[in-house]
């Protein structure tokens, strides 16, 4: 099954539907991947913080797929933020997940606290000129921090990577970035089971009528809005019924019925105010 890709405003594809691995223990990541790339994935999606780029990086390893097939995505934790610090991040992310280089290189949150952010920008900057990763992006940035990493700066980011989900559908943000030419990633795309999103009357309604789960009537809604999508799970069987969603389409009404669901719900933490 051939996954769409996005076009990034570096020259650069990326598939629209990857696999997730926050919060997946270390010690199971690498049967997870695997199962993950088994199934047909090739967009993983790891981070510093999350504790298990050896895991994916063993899984990529092991399942002899070639590394141009693949895109591979970690992120720089909110310690390392700075110059020094962020290129030496970088080398242990790649000496963990056994690559020379990742395919995008997030800044994982703004913490405008420290207001080290624009600083460590530049040195991802400096990253990517140093072969060290493709494509550069940030996550968890609101159209005002983009506004001020563009301003002072020569790189816009390629991609924006932030809660998303139907009852928090950030559209002022996905109107910013379009403006901008940066992609958008869905992360937390199924609500993390924080409110019943599935059970919301024009989700079941979609998955009754086109015979699939609300799950991936969720997901085909990620994907229709040109939004780049990685849900996570720990079973095969979900892993695979949630790479199973390219088998239909969401009507008009169908996705304006979903996009009513928007609350501007936030269930994780507010970037503006996260100090963790």
């Amino acid at each position: 099954m051939s996954v769409p890709t996005i076009a990034l405003n570096d020259g650069f594809t990326i598939p629209q539907l990857g696999f997730g691995v926050f919060r997946v223990e270390p010690a199971e990541t690498e049967r997870i991947v695997s199962d993950a790339l088994e199934v047909g994935y090739r967009h993983i999606d790891t981070a510093a913080v999350y504790g298990n780029e050896v895991g994916v990086g063993r899984a990529i390893a092991a399942s002899g797929i070639p590394r141009n097939e693949l895109f591979i995505t970690t992120k720089l934790w909110n310690s390392d933020q700075g110059t020094q610090s962020a290129f030496d991040a970088i080398d242990l992310s790649l000496e963990k997940l056994g690559l020379e280089s990742v395919n995008l290189y997030l800044i994982h949150w703004p913490r405008p606290d420290l207001d080290r952010y624009v600083e460590t920008w530049h040195a991802l900057e400096q990253i990517k000129a140093d072969g060290k990763t493709a494509s550069i992006g940030v996550s968890n940035f609101t159209p005002a921090h983009l506004e001020r990493v563009i301003a002072e700066s020569d790189t816009v980011p390629a991609v924006d990577q932030v809660e998303l989900h139907p009852a928090f559908a950030q559209v002022p943000l996905r109107d910013y970035a379009r403006e901008h030419g940066i992609a958008v990633e869905s992360w937390g795309p199924l609500g993390q089971g924080k409110y019943d999103l599935f059970g919301m009357a024009p989700v079941v309604a979609a998955a009754a009528a086109h015979g699939v789960t609300p799950a991936q009537v969720v997901i085909r809604w990620h994907l229709q809005h040109g939004l780049i999508v990685f849900p996570k799970s720990n079973s095969r069987e979900r892993i695979a019924e949630n790479f199973d969603v390219f088998g239909f389409e969401l009507s008009a009404a169908e996705l304006a019925a979903i996009d009513g669901l928007d609350q501007g719900m936030r269930v994780g933490s507010d970037p503006d105010t996260s100090t963790f």
